[in-house]
């Protein structure tokens, strides 16, 4: 049964939600994230997050699409949901969720894992397609190390369409991930034009990293020294470089291929 209706776009709970949408460091201090969209609230489920709230629109979304939990539920019509809706879309449902804080050694390797490391990327949208990509993979993770952006950013939640829920994502230096991959014996490769091979030229059926940057200033020096490996994907056209995300997915499925072949 539900709890609360709400009509008024200045109730204290709709600015409460706005402003966790909003608010990094809000979010980091209340340990509540924003999660909008039927896909994105149903994965954040499935992957055992607590949800806290959630607010839907009758008229839009069905709540018993969704599995049942101990959760708020909080009816809003149509017109507080258009004002709290982080993405202009008509799906109707948003949660307040409470995020995991993973860490490295929170990561189960298994045999021969297969990990994408990003160092100082910054637009949520480029985090958010690497895994989406790294889901489609079945890697073992992602690390993000020396991050400038929120891991729960909206704008990553919904570009990762709710993987950022079923890939483990964790944050760190790159000091410490180095550290990391080096005492669990991975294979780093690191992407980059100068000094190195074609990525199809390089062996990725054992344990490996694949270690990504920024488009504009590319790995550094600790990166480029730390790695088992150079790699590069040729450019046939006039330009040098692919979006960091376009770059990881074809790396991703390289390495994919050579495990299924």
């Amino acid at each position: 049964m539900d709890s609360l209706s709400i009509s008024s776009t200045q109730n204290p709970r709709i600015k409460h939600l706005m402003a966790l949408q909003q608010k990094a460091q809000l979010r980091r201090s209340e340990q509540q994230i924003v999660v909008e969209g039927a896909r994105e609230v149903l994965h954040c489920i499935n992957a055992g997050f607590k949800v806290i709230t959630i607010f839907y629109s009758p008229e839009i979304f069905d709540i018993s699409a969704l599995p049942r939990s101990n959760c708020e539920l909080i009816k809003v019509t149509t017109q507080v949901y258009e004002k709290i809706a982080y993405r202009g879309s008509t799906e109707g449902v948003i949660a307040i969720v409470k995020p995991k804080q993973v860490t490295l050694a929170d990561i189960e390797l298994g045999s021969d894992p297969l990990i994408v490391v990003l160092e100082g990327v910054e637009k949520p949208g480029n985090i958010g397609a690497v895994l989406r990509s790294a889901d489609a993979a079945h890697a073992t993770a992602v690390i993000v190390c020396d991050p400038l952006t929120d891991l729960y950013n909206p704008n990553l939640i919904r570009s990762s369409i709710g993987a950022i829920f079923t890939v483990p994502c964790v944050a760190c230096t790159s000091a410490q991930c180095i550290q990391f991959l080096k005492e669990k014996k991975i294979n780093i490769l690191t992407a980059q034009l100068q000094d190195s091979e074609p990525y199809y030229n390089t062996p990725m059926r054992e344990a490996t990293a694949i270690v990504m940057g920024t488009e504009a200033t590319g790995l550094t020096q600790a990166w480029r020294q730390a790695a088992t490996a150079h790699i590069r994907i040729p450019m046939q056209g006039s330009l040098d470089s692919l979006n960091v995300s376009v770059s990881t997915a074809i790396l991703l499925f390289e390495a994919v291929r050579q495990r299924l072949t």
